[in-house]
């Protein structure tokens, strides 16, 4: 019982850090966040959030749960959930995001592509019996003006 606390210690995901001055080249795989302070060239694979700090510049393919921008990005961008460009942050590349935030101030040069939101239900699943009450309806109309005419 005891030796169960201190495994699962061990185990704890740790956020990697690219620092401020640092230049790396190359592929980066992560289950964790990713803070991006320097410069990167290459393609970035991320489980959970990628950020690009303000004085950094990347030039790479970044697909990521969510992915916020407050430097410069040179390349295409996937964030499998959100994607952020604060005021400071500029993306030359295309976008596929499930939610796009763009604050003013940021700048963008590419395509935009975000995912189909599901159609809006009304709570309990009723929408199906409204649309064929409607239609009884409709056809009880028309029954009544062949009716009468």
């Amino acid at each position: 019982m005891w030796n169960r606390s201190k495994q699962s210690a061990l185990f704890r995901s740790t956020d990697s850090l690219i620092g401020h001055g640092s230049n790396l080249e190359g592929k980066v795989q992560c289950d964790t966040n990713l803070r991006i302070e320097g410069n990167f060239s290459g393609e970035i694979q991320c489980q959970g959030t990628v950020t690009i700090g303000e004085q950094s510049t990347v030039l790479s393919t970044i697909t990521a749960k969510e992915i916020i921008i407050a430097g410069k990005v040179y390349g295409d961008v996937t964030a499998d959930q959100r994607l952020t460009m604060t005021g400071t942050g500029q993306l030359h590349g295309n976008i596929q995001a499930g939610t796009l935030s763009i604050m003013e101030g940021s700048v963008l040069n590419g395509s935009v592509i975000t995912a189909e939101q599901p159609a809006i239900e009304e709570a309990g699943g009723h929408n199906e019996a409204k649309k064929a009450d409607k239609a009884g309806k409709r056809a009880s109309k028309q029954q009544n003006k062949l009716e009468a005419g």
